[in-house]
């Protein structure tokens, strides 16, 4: 794809914060974006058309648990991810370098990549640059993810200089490796918490001349404000022209921090793995479902909110579902959460159109609601 990939249509002066569109093969994707995770090649408890229904444009899916189980082989047969889990619209593959670091003492980092055993049943494995290249090719994703290394926090800074000259000669080699020209290969900037890594993995992943960046090695256990400090000082690093792509970050306030420091993409397991735990996002604030203070609360979860769940169901009902522990109840708790931070991009999204900067500062209620009814005016 040598075609310009991504194009900013908004950029309202006093923020880096923009709007943009980024187009795919199999669609185009408006960002900012918050990307639904759906690590096994599933959104957990959300069907396709349901996903849509929450206002989805792309999906994540993560190379690592692929590769272990189906596998990429079978993946392919069915046509790849979109094929196989029946989605039409654009996904994304990581590269499985942050499931690798949650191994910790059961992988082994070498020059020729991450060695470890199969979670599954204990078989010996290797995956470097080119098998994470090959993998990727077979699932058939719209974009993929070079090969780092992702450490920990703290780390040694001896270590991180290591670290981040290691990923960068990945990065070489996933380029090389890379054998399909209709999907976009992001690099991966490292650095741990030293904003002079940072700037050095930065400059020199960008030379490698990518078509999307991102910032990786993040909530690792860090604190928030280094977290954000970080955050801040990456993204101005990566080209205004490219997709800036904030990976695995989180909470709502973790993603308008980053938006208004202009990042364009993001993914977090919270509003699914929060929903199947009974905690849910509201225009009024977390719910936490369970509490017996909603036993006889015939009021929706959200007056506000126009998801399929609040519209038809209590809060009284889904707290029972919730303590009876029906199936149910994670599929419609799911709903309302993605629907959440689906509505929120979209709020973003219009008060970048609109240029209204001071909004970005708003709270994620706020934004929730600016989507909700930009959504219900028929804007895009």
């Amino acid at each position: 794809m040598s075609d310009a990939v991504f194009r900013v249509t908004a950029s309202p002066e006093g923020t880096p914060a923009r709007r943009g569109v980024l187009t795919t093969p199999h669609g185009d994707v408006n960002t900012p974006a918050f990307m639904s995770v759906g690590t096994k090649a599933t959104v957990k408890t959300m069907a396709p058309t349901e996903l849509r229904s929450c206002g989805a444009e792309i999906v994540l899916a993560n190379t690592y648990h692929l590769f272990l189980r189906p596998g990429p082989e079978l993946i392919a047969a069915a046509g790849g991810l979109h094929g196989f889990m029946a989605w039409d619209g654009p996904v994304l593959t990581d590269s499985g370098g942050f499931q690798v670091f949650s191994l910790a003492d059961a992988r082994k980092i070498t020059e020729e990549g991450a060695e470890f055993r199969s979670a599954i049943d204990g078989t010996k494995l290797m995956l470097s640059p080119e098998k994470a290249m090959e993998v990727q090719n077979a699932l058939g994703a719209d974009v993929i993810m070079a090969f780092d290394e992702c450490i920990p926090h703290p780390s040694d800074r001896a270590y991180v200089e290591e670290s981040v000259e290691r990923t960068l000669r990945w990065a070489a080699r996933c380029i090389t490796a890379h054998a399909r020209d209709d999907q976009l290969l992001f690099g991966i900037v490292q650095g741990g918490m030293y904003e002079d890594l940072r700037r050095v993995s930065a400059e020199r992943t960008v030379a490698l001349g990518f078509p999307g960046y991102a910032i990786g090695g993040l909530g690792v256990g860090e604190e928030k404000p280094l977290l954000y400090d970080m955050v801040a000082h990456t993204a101005p690093l990566l080209p205004a022209d490219s997709p800036r792509y904030l990976m695995g970050i989180g909470t709502p306030e973790d993603i308008l921090h980053a938006v208004r420091c202009g990042v364009d993409m993001f993914d977090c397991v919270l509003p699914t793995r929060n929903a199947r735990h009974g905690f849910l996002w509201t225009s009024t604030g977390p719910v936490r479902i369970r509490n017996a203070q909603y036993r006889e609360d015939l009021a929706p979860l959200d007056a506000a909110c126009d998801c399929s769940t609040c519209t038809r169901f209590s809060r009284a009902y889904l707290r029972h579902l919730y303590v009876e522990q029906e199936g149910l109840v994670a599929r419609l708790l799911t709903h309302h959460n993605l629907y959440f931070y689906l509505s929120m991009m979209v709020g973003v999204r219009d008060a970048l159109r609109a240029g209204d900067v001071a909004a970005l500062s708003s709270s994620a209620e706020d934004l929730f609601l600016r989507g909700v009814a930009t959504q219900q005016d028929g804007r895009p």
